[in-house]
């Protein structure tokens, strides 16, 4: 198997956290740097719940048949083993005959039913139930269970039935009869029976596993119709009760076990949240219970995630008993029991191995903290909605700490931060409107001076607008007083939803928009009421020049912010930057030649002086 058994497809991912609150074990994480879920496959008990829940179809399942072709290619002689529950799944094919037809005309040499498989483990349960010597089991049939119990439970592994599922009975079965070489592809409902088929070899070994829906690509692809073709019965040995087996209670009838409510020592358990009960109570109260736990993660192998999606359970549960009380009603029992003493000296015997995949538990500081960040950190509050697919908030918390997944998970975390943050911008919005009426008010008293006003309001207001450098007006706890589209613009798209809310963002945090290099201009300016001319500041992949100053000292101040990646503004400020260095260079030039005059006149003063001096001692000589 080139791939997992079951992987997320990114580029079809929504990254709803379907797959995550579904998952019973958790082996779906979503770590804090990713920005898709992603299955752990040593974690995976291969259950299918991911797939049911993932609308967008970003989940699947390795598929199985390229293997099958290149097996039904080869010289090898192939045989296919149909899981009982087909009955259930194609009830779109009139006749069974013609079902086992359609198989053959894929290639396949021989088409057995696993039900004569079933029988023979049935059997096996027979008598290891019924010679009770005080230790209780759960019966071994479900792929998926066995991988639970090894993964997360591995002190039960001794009470996991030491019997093969149906489908390694039947691969037994198979090379007794045909030979050790023959080829065995299982067709059925479970996905998890893929990578169970892995683990064995020799006469148990499974060479590929079709599910149903993958038998249905392949009769499309090979365009194999039920009109098309004649009868064609199953290969022997046929099964008796093992056609049950698709329904969860199947295999005890087919065992001949007491299912008495008073007398019977077996319960049977199926579906996700009533299997993992289960499995915990198994574990913490067998004791006190002292029953034997039949239990299927599917509501019965007729719902299994190999079959068509959208199927009916009890429409499928009719299909089976139908079919099943249909071919017993003709059936050659002698000739089953000759069968079945043929085949009763195969080994179906079979060990677990132990493959913890429980994470230590992180410490209770980190949990604390999450649960504080989650806001479920006082008494009472650790009960938990189970949105996020965990038991509790503390578990949810404890995944979080453990870096399996993040607060966002939480619905009601990230439903209460919206709220509370859109409450307060409303909350402000209630505020300003209070104060745009009273204004609205006084304004009334003076009607011309207010229409003066007014008019010079609009039009600075429309040119703040209009203008293509971004205008920020904020108070001196940096909320903000006013601000220009272009502003917005700068700030992105989390901006624009709030000028939505309220237009110029009045009244919003600067600190919630800004970087803190940024912002922290603001609050120096306030502070020191020191002007910041021209500063060049990067925030993510843009370059804004930013000139802060004081409107009302330590009370008000401006911001204006230009995108130097704006191509006007580009041009603009290599010209004024080259101007500032010819007025520069000019203004050197200008004192040079000041102090080089200056120099001038003393030497000329001087050279005078000189020359005066000696004018006079030429008149004392003479």
């Amino acid at each position: 198997m080139k791939n997992p058994l079951v992987f997320i497809e990114e580029d079809k991912c929504k990254a709803c956290y379907a797959c995550i609150r579904i998952c019973p074990v958790k082996a779906i994480e979503l770590r804090p740097n990713d920005d898709f879920p992603r299955i752990v496959p040593e974690k995976c008990i291969g259950c299918g719940s991911c797939l049911s829940v993932c609308h967008p179809g970003a989940i699947l399942y390795h598929d199985s048949r390229e293997e099958t072709k290149a097996l039904l290619r080869s010289d090898s002689k192939v045989v296919a083993v149909v899981g009982p529950s087909i009955s259930g799944e194609f009830d779109d094919i009139t006749d069974y005959r013609k079902f086992v037809r359609m198989i053959l005309e894929t290639g396949f040499d021989y088409v057995h039913e696993s039900s004569f498989g079933v029988d023979l483990v049935a059997k096996k349960y027979n008598e290891l139930l019924s010679n009770f010597l005080g230790k209780y089991y759960i019966l071994a049939n479900c792929p998926p269970i066995i991988s639970l119990v090894e993964k997360y439970y591995p002190e039960l592994i001794d009470n996991l039935a030491p019997i093969v599922t149906p489908m390694l009975a039947s691969a037994r079965v198979m090379r007794k009869l045909y030979g050790p070489d023959i080829k065995v592809v299982y067709i059925g409902p479970c996905i998890a029976a893929k990578e169970e088929a892995l683990r064995f070899e020799g006469e148990s070994k499974v060479d590929s596993v079709l599910t149903f829906t993958e038998l249905r690509k392949l009769f499309e692809e090979f365009n194999i119709k039920e009109s098309n073709i004649e009868y064609s019965e199953f290969n022997e040995p046929l099964g008796y009760k093992g056609s049950l087996f698709p329904i969860s209670n199947g295999i005890l009838q087919a065992s001949g076990l007491n299912e008495d409510i008073l007398e019977g020592r077996t319960v049977t358990v199926d579906g996700r949240e009533e299997v993992m009960n289960a499995i915990r109570q198994f574990d913490e109260s067998i004791d006190f219970i002292k029953k034997h736990f039949n239990i299927f993660y599917c509501e019965g192998c007729i719902m299994g995630p190999g079959t068509s999606p959208g199927g009916k359970k009890y429409k499928r549960h009719t299909l089976v008993t139908e079919y099943a009380s249909k071919r017993l009603k003709k059936f050659d029992k002698a000739k089953w029991e000759a069968s079945v003493n043929e085949f009763s000296g195969i080994d179906l015997s079979r060990g677990f191995a132990m493959n913890d995949q429980r994470m230590p538990a992180p410490s209770e500081q980190k949990v604390e903290e999450i649960l504080k960040i989650i806001e479920k950190n006082e008494e009472g509050q650790n009960l938990g909605c189970r949105a996020c697919g965990y038991e509790s908030c503390r578990e949810f918390a404890e995944a979080v700490a453990s870096g399996i997944a993040r607060t966002d998970m939480c619905i009601m975390h990230s439903l209460k931060s919206k709220q509370e943050y859109i409450r307060t911008l409303k909350v402000t919005n209630d505020k300003l409107a209070r104060t745009q009426q009273a204004l609205q008010d006084s304004e009334k008293r003076a009607l011309n001076e207010k229409q003066l006003a007014q008019d010079a309001l609009e039009t600075t207001q429309t040119m703040l607008r209009k203008l293509p450098t971004a205008v920020v007006i904020v108070d001196e706890n940096l909320k903000i007083i006013g601000s220009n589209e272009s502003f917005v613009t700068i700030l992105g798209s989390d901006a624009a939803e709030i000028n939505e809310i309220i237009p110029g963002l009045i009244g919003a945090d600067l600190k919630s928009l800004l970087p803190f290099q940024f912002y922290k201009l603001f609050s120096y300016v306030l502070t020191s009421a020191e002007d910041v001319h021209g500063r060049d500041v990067h925030v993510d992949d843009k370059l804004l020049n930013v000139t802060i100053f004081t409107i009302k000292k330590n009370k008000i101040v401006g911001g204006v912010i230009r995108d130097m990646y704006m191509p006007e503004v580009r041009k603009e400020e290599v010209i004024n930057r080259v101007t500032e260095v010819i007025d520069q260079n000019l203004e050197l030039v200008q004192q040079i030649a000041f102090l080089l005059g200056e120099g001038a006149s003393k030497t000329e003063k001087m050279l005078n002086s000189i020359i005066e001096s000696h004018r006079s001692g030429q008149n004392t000589t003479e």
